[in-house]
C-alpha cells in the first residue's frame, strides 16, 4: 500500500542522512525518527531549530505541521522552511510553468521511467500557497519576526520565523 511505500522512502532517506560524512563528527548527538509532521512524537518544547526542505508541499494539513514546529521549539527557537515558490516575473513564470508541465515530466519519463511523479511535482508546486499566504500561516501558528527570502528569481523561498516566548 501507499503508506508502506512512503515509510520505505522515509527510511531510505534516513539511511542516506546517517551515511553523510559531514554529520559523522556529531553522529553521537543525533537521533533519527520517521514521524508525521502534523503530529510529532516529541514533548514540547525540545528543539532550538526546526527545519523542513521541500517537504511542506507534501503535507496534507500544512497549518497543523506549522503548529507542531512551533510547539516543539524552545523559546528563542527558529523555524526555517525551504520550499518551491511562485516565480514573480511574468515572462519567466510562463516559461517556468511550461517547462514544469511539459519538459519536466518528459525528462522524468526518459531518465527515471517515471512521468507521473514529475507531473505531481509540477502540480504540487503550482498549487502550493503563495509566499505571502504561507507567511500568514506562520503568523497563525504563533511565529514572530517572519522573514521571506526569495531564491532563483522566486523559484524557491526560505521562510523563517522565531518563537519568542
Amino acid at each position: 500500500g501507499g503508506m508502506a511505500y512512503i515509510t520505505d522512502i522515509n527510511h531510505a532517506m534516513l539511511q542516506a542522512g546517517r551515511g553523510r560524512r559531514d554529520l559523522q563528527r556529531i553522529a553521537g548527538r543525533l537521533s533519527w525518527c520517521v514521524a508525521n509532521a502534523e503530529s510529532l512524537p516529541f514533548d514540547d518544547p525540545i528543539a532550538d531549530f526546526v527545519t523542513i526542505a521541500f517537504g511542506l508541499r507534501n503535507v496534507t494539513d500544512r497549518q497543523a505541521a506549522l503548529n507542531e514546529a512551533y510547539r516543539i521549539l524552545k523559546p528563542g527557537g527558529r523555524f526555517l522552511c525551504l520550499e518551491f515558490s511562485h516565480v514573480q516575473n511574468r515572462p519567466l513564470a510562463r516559461l517556468y510553468q511550461s517547462w514544469s508541465f511539459n519538459v519536466l515530466p518528459l525528462m522524468g519519463q526518459v531518465i527515471a521511467g517515471d512521468e507521473d511523479s514529475y507531473r505531481y511535482l509540477a502540480e504540487s508546486i503550482r498549487t502550493f500557497p503563495a509566499k505571502e499566504a504561507l507567511a500568514d500561516m506562520f503568523a497563525q501558528a504563533g511565529f514572530a519576526q517572519i522573514r521571506l527570502r526569495s531564491l532563483s528569481a522566486g523559484i524557491a523561498c526560505i521562510h523563517s520565523g522565531w518563537k519568542l516566548d
